[in-house]
């Protein structure tokens, strides 16, 4: 037998001088990436193909085949379904609509519609990378604020008939008149939306201007980083909400994650296949690695099922375990409608409310700030060059243009990037730009289709759990990344992040504890200063991009000198051998070279531009 390497690496056996060799059927052997890295035939030998295993499996610019692409969007649909249905049930409550289920069951259906339209809109036009666009955090903190102010509380309500005596309905009394539940809701949703429709115009209007580009230049990793963590580190409370209903479902259902994403991460799935023309062959896919988050749903779903049909948790509705059953939820999906038509005005005519502004231009620099450390977490994530300028400003201008139809729409909530499927696409490695599209136009499905939605609202609450513990902590982790690019030895950096993250954690508390503390006389103000000191992200976020600016510190103790090196570089096409993809991904499709060489281009900050 002879053995010899051609110059490209490859092992040739002539089988003439070696009848040791014998032919099987099973001669190729393909992997995931595309690679063939088994034995084939070519003329009399085989070939022994070494290929290097690919750090992606697929990029960004990359889409996978058709019947890959709709499980990788079920998996990241699937991912973030709570999230939705948690916000959906804090705005009803805010709006006293906590016992009217068609209108939760409207703002839910607008709340997918805008999901899957942020989502298709942010991959597409927007940033163009793989985002997921949900119901923001830092939304739903004023949300809860607002609850407790006396203008937002509910008043008491009562059954009554209507007119004909034929329907029950629920009514208030107000001004000494009874009026219906439903008007005093619909006026709510109604205050809310306009003061989002101008907190979007706003936060659009930042992102089209350009001064985004210019808030990187002082906002960087020091920033960042303290911000972005205090966000994943609140949402721990909604986490345990749902883990604590089960923790053995939940622990599972982690377990089943980190054995498929990180034990199993070097191993591939042999799976046997047949194709005419090639016969039986084994292609190994890490089949378990890009679907260990829906794989460790399943086996969650699973056993909350066995656990269910065995009696094993409590069938009492008031009971923490009910919410862990199966069937906990199901009547939702008999309930709902066929079809559901969101549509701007639904909720009637738009109002504007002073304390609704103030929470939600609050909760839109909140937002802001989130995407700048999720842009930069996505492409760190993806392997794609850092975001130039006039991509994080186009980023922004569209969740504003997205946050502006979500108040039309009666969401009552705009949305922003998750972190939760960043931390998938680490574990999966597939970063692809359709897949998230792909998913918005799933989600715009559910809006339409009411009864397609409520099948994901039946998820067992400790699956959701369990499976945001090791997406969100590797969220949080890649945002903790940010800090080898900082001066860790500096006592200035170290006092500033860790000071940030404790006032973060320390004063949402304390408000939390003590809600009339804030006693300035002006009702408008008081609320004003509790919603700022109720946001963790823009406490610590806003004392840590002050300090970055006021203490003495050169630009690479903070780290930022290589964030704007890296800006540079993104801008001038020097794409470095670390990326797997350069700034090509940001530039918008169907735009002739023309236009962004043109002077044109050089004055609208969304645009790169090539001229000089």
């Amino acid at each position: 037998m002879t053995d010899g390497r051609d110059n490209n690496g490859t092992a040739n056996f002539d089988l003439e001088t070696d009848p040791a060799i014998q032919l099987h059927p099973l001669l190729t052997s393909e992997h995931a990436d595309g690679n063939k890295t088994g034995q084939k035939l070519q003329g009399d030998q085989i070939v022994i193909e070494l290929e290097e295993k690919k750090p992606l499996i697929y990029r960004v610019n990359e889409s996978p085949p058709v019947h890959l692409l709709l499980l990788f969007a079920f998996q990241q649909s699937i991912l973030s379904i709570g999230s939705p249905l948690a916000v959906s049930i804090i705005v009803s409550e805010v709006v006293c609509a906590k016992d009217d289920d068609i209108i939760k069951t409207q703002i839910l259906s607008a709340s997918f519609l805008m999901i899957g339209l942020s989502t298709f809109a942010m991959s597409t036009f927007g940033v163009r990378l793989p985002v997921f666009q949900g119901p923001a955090a830092t939304y739903l903190i004023p949300l809860i604020a607002m609850r407790e102010l006396p203008e937002w509380k509910c008043p008491a309500m009562f059954k009554s008939l209507n007119d004909d005596n034929t329907t029950t309905l629920m009514a208030v009394v107000g001004n000494g008149t009874m009026i219906t539940a439903r008007e005093v809701i619909l006026e709510k949703i109604s205050q809310l939306s306009g003061s989002l429709m101008l907190a979007g115009a706003l936060h659009f209007f930042i992102g089209v201007t350009g001064l985004v580009g210019v808030l990187l230049r002082f906002i960087g990793p020091v920033t960042i980083v303290p911000t972005i963590t205090l966000v994943g580190l609140y949402i721990y409370e909604l986490n345990v909400k749902f883990c604590e209903t089960n923790w053995l479902i939940a622990a599972v259902t982690c377990i089943s994650n980190l054995i498929l994403s990180l034990f199993l991460r070097h191993r591939n799935t042999p799976i046997p296949l047949w194709h005419p023309k090639r016969g039986f062959y084994i292609l190994w896919y890490p089949f378990h690695q890009v679907f260990s988050v829906l794989l460790s749903i399943i086996a969650g779903w699973l056993l909350s099922a066995i656990l269910t049909e065995t009696g094993t948790m409590s069938n009492d509705p008031t009971h923490k375990h009910y919410f862990a059953r199966t069937d906990s939820r199901m009547h939702i999906v008999e309930e709902a409608d066929w079809f559901t038509f969101p549509y701007p005005g639904k909720f009637g005519s738009f109002l504007f409310s002073g304390g609704g502004f103030i929470s939600f231009f609050i909760a839109t620099i909140g937002s802001i700030l989130d995407s700048i450390g999720d842009y930069n977490a996505v492409a760190r994530t993806a392997q794609v060059s850092p975001p130039p300028r006039y991509a994080f400003n186009r980023g922004i201008a569209v969740e504003g243009l997205m946050s502006f139809l979500s108040g039309t729409l009666g969401c009552c909530h705009a949305t922003v990037s998750y972190g939760g499927n960043i931390g998938a696409m680490g574990i999966t490695r597939v970063v692809s730009r359709s897949v998230f599209q792909l998913c918005g136009l799933i989600y715009i499905i559910f809006a339409f289709f009411g009864k397609a939605g409520a099948v994901f609202i039946t998820i067992p609450y400790p699956v959701i759990g369990g499976s945001s513990i090791i997406t969100m902590g590797i969220f949080i982790g890649v945002v903790l990344s940010y800090l080898q690019t900082v001066d860790m030895n500096s006592s200035r950096n170290l006092a500033i992040i860790g000071t940030s993250l404790l006032l973060g954690l320390m004063l949402p508390y304390w408000i939390k504890k003590n809600p009339d503390a804030i006693e300035t006389g002006y009702p408008e103000f008081d609320t004003a200063i509790q919603m700022l000191l109720s946001n963790p992200s823009f406490v610590g976020g806003f004392f840590a991009c002050f300090m970055d600016n006021a203490a003495p510190g050169t630009l690479k103790e903070r780290g930022l000198l290589h964030q704007l090196s890296e800006l540079d570089n993104a801008e001038t096409d020097k794409t470095p051998e670390m990326y797997e993809d350069g700034p090509e991904t940001y530039r918008l499709p169907y735009i002739p070279e023309w236009f962004f060489k043109s002077k044109i281009a050089k004055y609208i900050p969304i645009f790169e531009y090539e001229g000089k």
